[in-house]
């Protein structure tokens, strides 16, 4: 079996001993994973490092009166790479979780994990039922904003993410799976012959022109798409609504570290 440093390499991560930077984090990390590009299966040798994943707020952080401090991002530099990482509490992902947001359940579930806890697998677990027709929207207006990303600027990596987008909609309007990983789609969706060229193409640079490309076959393969996508979301078994509101609820409510006792003034002390 893999070790999960093993899993990162594989990937093409260049850096796999995080520990060390996530250990500064100020709250309880309930987990962290890998998204963007290595998680996708297209990086370039020049690709940063995307972190995504969950903290865990002390309950007073929520009850009181100061803003909570819900979404967190910050960057660095190691050894030469450029990472970010960006988390959110576990109640804000938690809802983002029962919208059709495809970006988060691919961050929850990504193979490639570098922080997890038994929270994180519960989550895990009950992803599955927030699954809904309705995600179909989120990939094709992702896959409609990267096109034009592409048609913009010319650029490889907007075109692959393009395809990675209505190729993971169709496969989980079919199976009911988020999969992101578009070398792995390709052996599950009807594709372009010639999408294993442009993946070879981005290895070697993360803002290389789409070289050699055939715009009016390629306008014409993602326009396909978007029409597969429509047919698929059409006859999907998913469900119209997101269910599992009420174990999450329970989730969110039983790992929230408890309030910290108030601070009173002690009985030697009064007048």
């Amino acid at each position: 079996m893999r070790t999960k440093t093993e899993h990162l390499q594989e990937a093409g991560l260049p850096v796999t001993d995080l520990d060390p930077v996530l250990a500064g984090e100020r709250d309880p990390l309930v987990f962290v994973t890998v998204s963007g590009a290595h998680l996708y299966g297209f990086p370039s040798r020049d690709s940063d490092v995307d972190l995504r994943g969950v903290h865990l707020l002390p309950a007073e952080d929520l009850l009181g009166l100061r803003p909570p401090e819900e979404t967190r991002s910050r960057m660095w530099d190691r050894d030469g790479v450029e990472m970010d990482l960006v988390t959110h509490d576990l109640r804000k992902f938690v809802r983002l979780m029962l919208k059709p947001n495809g970006y988060v359940l691919e961050q929850l579930l990504s193979p490639l994990v570098v922080r997890t806890s038994g929270p994180h697998a519960e989550l895990a677990d009950l992803a599955p039922a927030v699954l809904t027709r309705r995600h179909a929207h989120h990939y094709r207006g992702f896959a409609r904003t990267q096109w034009a990303l592409h048609e913009k600027t010319g650029e490889l990596k907007p075109l692959l993410y393009t395809f990675r987008a209505l190729l993971t909609g169709i496969h989980l309007m079919r199976s009911g799976e988020v999969t992101a990983h578009l070398p792995t789609l390709l052996g599950e969706v009807a594709a372009p012959a010639y999408l294993p060229e442009l993946i070879a193409a981005k290895a070697e640079a993360e803002h290389v022109g789409a070289q050699d490309v055939d715009g009016t076959g390629v306008s014409r393969d993602v326009e396909r798409l978007h029409e597969v996508l429509d047919r698929a979301q059409a006859e999907s078994a998913l469900p119209e609504a997101a269910g599992g509101l009420d174990a999450l609820h329970d989730l969110v409510v039983r790992t929230r570290p408890t309030p910290r006792p108030p601070v009173t003034p002690s009985a030697a002390g009064r007048t």
